[in-house]
Parts: structure tokens; sequence; C-alpha cells
């Protein structure tokens, strides 16, 4: 088999399944209209004619793909045929665009197209269901990247000792053949113009493996327990580009939304602003786009049409005015009141039940933030009953809460009243320019303080 072009050798002639092989239920493959389709219960469909020995290392494979709702199938490769059950040799390419209705509690699978899957994941699709669009996977000595429609998914060196949970141990480099996941009954997934670009076994690594190798055992294992690892509040600010902060998200397997500040004396101040910023943004596919709504005062400078327009909105109890009528943002010294901390403190637990009880957003962000003054009383200042007034506001208007990357809040404490109360929790770095853009490590320290699980965590929805 194999029409040869430009180094590029086709591996499905779109007729027949010569040169492939079926594990298990040989009947979920079918042939329509040039494709490759899955239709019936799990099976994997291995390559294993006569290219190569259907021996690969490094490669590029290109393949075009069209999910349909629901819908969950994979590219396997550095793998070999098995009779049955899930390949346990090589990687596995996520293919899903769209989640399948579950129950309250349910299962679902948050990992999205393009990702590597349990290892690097994206977790907002980058594509639609029912378009056909080109998955492009290249493997070069120890790195693995991914492309949808040209755009760089995701991206993985492997380490000389890769940590893998027991379920996974053979999901490693090595060499081996190509394989398509038939998963389940009700997935149908069309695959055509299936075709490699087979390159030398000697070509260097181009990336850098990762270099803490307990943190990276960390992220593995949220990765491969299906937990959406989301930083929903990044800032492009002080030079920081698009690209230095995706390159940073594709190194730790984050996915991202970035924020736009709206308000007073914030950054864009009116519809018209607003709207030229969104015509010129060239959003990647697989991220998300936020309004961080600045001060009280933003509901009145901006349309529901136009806020409508980004994917989620956020805001803070940072800015408000006090009882002595002085607008005040809590993190510059010269602009924040105080007087009696306990005074304060209630004011500040009546604004922020205020904003949640009144201002459509999805997430509170930079919750229980205390000025500079009053900080080191965290603990005495946020009691129980105050933690309970804004835990019940959160619920009542179903607002998800931060737990902020860059100031290290909410305490444990509170984060676990919230859980119990049933809030949901997104991630937020909250950086202020290039230099503090971190791993996340407070958000993955309060995973496992407080037992957070995939449930937990609100998401916006995966729009495109």
């Amino acid at each position: 088999m194999g029409c040869q072009s430009d180094n590029w050798i086709t591996l499905f002639d779109g007729e027949t399944l010569e040169g492939w092989r079926a594990s298990e239920n040989t009947g979920s493959w079918k042939i329509e209209d040039g494709a490759l389709v899955t239709s019936g219960p799990r099976s994997h469909l291995f390559y294993d004619g006569e290219v190569m020995n259907h021996n690969f290392r490094n490669f590029e494979l290109m393949v075009d793909v069209k999910t349909t709702p629901g819908s969950n199938s994979g590219i396997y490769f550095h793998t070999e045929f098995q009779e049955e059950g899930w390949p346990e040799k090589g990687y596995e390419c996520q293919v899903i665009n769209s989640n399948k209705p579950t129950e309250p509690g349910d299962y679902v699978e948050h990992k999205m197209t393009g990702s590597i899957y349990a290892i690097r994941n994206t977790w907002k699709s980058p594509v639609p269901d029912n378009e056909w669009f080109n998955y492009h996977i290249v493997v070069r000595g120890k790195t693995i990247q991914t492309f949808i429609n040209g755009e760089l998914i995701a991206e993985y060196t492997e380490p000389e000792e890769g940590y893998r949970p027991e379920s996974m141990k053979g999901r490693l480099l090595s060499s081996g053949t190509f394989a398509f996941q038939c998963h389940d009954p009700g997935s149908v997934v069309y695959y055509k113009n299936v075709k490699v670009k087979p390159l030398p076994d000697d070509l260097p690594t181009p990336g850098e493996p990762p270099e803490d190798l307990e943190f990276e055992k960390h992220l593995v294992d949220l990765a491969s327990g299906n937990f959406p690892l989301i930083d929903l509040h990044m800032h492009l600010k002080e030079g920081l580009t698009l690209e230095d902060v995706m390159m940073h998200a594709r190194k730790y397997g984050f996915t991202l939304g970035i924020a736009v500040n709206c308000g007073l004396n914030m950054g864009l101040e009116t519809d018209s602003a607003v709207q030229q910023f969104l015509d010129n943004y060239e959003k990647p596919s697989h991220t998300w786009l936020a309004v961080q709504a600045e001060g009280r005062e933003w509901l009145d400078m901006f349309s529901e049409e136009v806020i409508a327009q980004f994917d989620y909105v956020f805001t803070d109890a940072m800015t408000w005015t006090n009882d002595n009528g002085k607008r005040m943002r809590l993190w510059i010294e010269e602009e924040t009141e105080v007087g009696d901390p306990q005074d304060f403190m209630e004011q500040l637990v009546d604004r922020t039940v205020g904003i949640l009880e009144s201002e459509p957003i999805d997430i509170f962000v930079n919750p229980t933030y205390l000025p500079e003054e009053i900080n080191d009383r965290y603990d005495e200042l946020w009691t129980e009953e105050r933690m309970d007034r804004v835990i019940t506001a959160l619920v009542e208007n179903q607002v998800a809460l931060e737990i902020n990357n860059r100031f290290m809040i909410p305490s444990t404490a509170f984060i676990k009243r919230a859980k119990e109360a049933g809030v949901k929790f997104t991630f937020g770095t909250n950086n202020g320019g290039k230099d503090d853009l971190g791993r996340m490590e407070y958000a993955i320290e309060m995973i496992e303080e407080c037992s957070l699980t995939g449930n937990d965590i609100w998401m916006p929805d995966n729009n495109l």
C-alpha cells in the first residue's frame, strides 16, 4: 500500500481496509464516501500494512477528521496490535469536540481534541462537530506536537524517566504503528486522507523536558485523572504576548482564559472601544476570552450585546465605595480607608454579597482579598459567619469562586466550607506581567488539601 508524493505516504485508499487490522468488534468499522467510520462497540483499527513494516519512530501523521455530537475517539501512535482492550503501548491523541449529556455527578470526559491524552490535555474543543478538520501529529526525538487546522494545540517533551500511573505504564515513546479508536456504539467519527511522512530516526529533540519531576508527577496524575487544569484569569500585560502565555500553558498542560479589563480607569471604557478590541483580537481556538468587570460602574458602561461576545464575565470586591462615600481600590494603599477593621469587614462582606446578588457574573475572583494593612489578621477577620454569608450568596446566585494563585486566596478553611456548600471553583493566575506567570502551584496544592475533584470545577461553555 502507499502512494508516495513529496515524501507523504497514503495509508488508507478510501475504498478498502487493505493494510488495516481491527481488534475485538471488527464490525465497528465501515467505509462511507472514502472515509473510515467508527460505528459500533469498542474496537481499534491498527495499521498493519507494508509501509516501513508498520514501524514508525519519528514522523508526521496527517488525517482529516469529522466528529458528531457526543462522539469520542482517538488516534494512537507508537502502538502495536492487541486483540482486545484499550491499547497499552504508545500515546493517544484525543478526538472529542462535545460532551454527552449526563446526570449530575456522572463522569464527563473533559480531555478534548488535540490533547496528548492524559499527559498534556487541552480542556476546550478547538473545532466544532459535523465539520471536517485537519489533525496533524508530529514526533521528533522525545517531543510530541499536535496541530488542529495548522494551530499548535499541545506539546510535550518526554523526560528520560517519565512518570506514569500504573494503568498508563506503556504510554511512552518508542516506535510502532498507528491505530484509530472506536470508543462506543454512540461515537460516530469519520477519518479520511490518512497519510504519513516518515522522518529520520536520529532527529534531535527540539523541546525541553520537564525539569521539576516531582511537580510533573502531580501534573500527570491530574491530567490522567480527568481534572481540568484551566487558568481562567490570565492577563496580557507589560509586554506579555499571546504567544508567550500559550507557550507557557502548553508547558504544563493548562488551558487559558484571557481576561480583558473593562471599567472606569482600568482599560476599555466604552462599547466602541470594547468592540474595536474584539474585532482585532485573534483568539486561539482552544482558549476562552473573558471580561474582567472593574468597579461597580461597569453595568452602566457596557451594553449586554457587547458583553455577550465574551465567553464569561468575572469581577471582584476590590473596588467599592464605603459608607463615607469614598471610592476605594483596595490594592492601592493611598486610596484605601480601613479604619476600624471589624467595621471594614462588615462593609466588605456587605459589598461582596451585593455584587453576587446584583451583577451578572460567572466567577467571583480575588475572593476574600484584604488590604495590606490588615492582611496579617486574615484568619481572625474572616470569621465563619462572614465566610458563610459570602458562600450562601455564591450558591444562591450560581457564581463560581476563584482560587487565586497570585494572592493565594481564599484560605483552605474557606475553600473547604465552600466545597461542602456546593460551590464550584475556578483557578486564576491574575498575573501582573510576564514575571509572575507561575505554575498554578497554590491551586494544585488546594486540589489535594481540599479534596477537590473535576466535578467541583466550573468551566465555560465549550463554545467556539
